[in-house]
């Protein structure tokens, strides 16, 4: 994932085509142990490829995923038990006041 993201960081800054020593400099700026193979392999897998394509392309694969079945399960829940939560919340808040301690977060 992390080569990834500088390549896409590469991307992002007007690079089009980042080479394999372009996303290991980014990496190795910011301390981190680069694994040549793997650099080597994400950089041949996206030549000649755009990004924008490769987003389109993943919004297309996401699309074709179905919805979790029973998801309105855990809202309902939620919405019941929300009504508990709202009469706390004033308690709670005087509570967390500042007035106990004194001082301020930006005294």
């Amino acid at each position: 994932m992390k080569y990834l993201a500088a390549y896409l960081l590469l991307n992002a800054a007007g690079n089009s085509a980042p080479s394999a020593e372009n996303v290991k400099t980014v990496l190795e700026s910011v301390g981190i142990e680069v694994e040549e193979d793997k650099v080597s392999s994400l950089v041949s897998s996206l030549e000649g490829k755009s990004v924008e394509e490769l987003v389109a392309e993943g919004n297309e694969k996401l699309s074709a995923v179905p919805a979790a079945s029973g998801s309105g399960a855990p809202a309902a829940g939620a919405a019941a038990g929300g009504e508990a939560a709202e009469e706390d919340a004033p308690e709670e808040a005087a509570e967390e006041s500042d007035d106990d301690m004194g001082f301020g977060l930006f005294d």
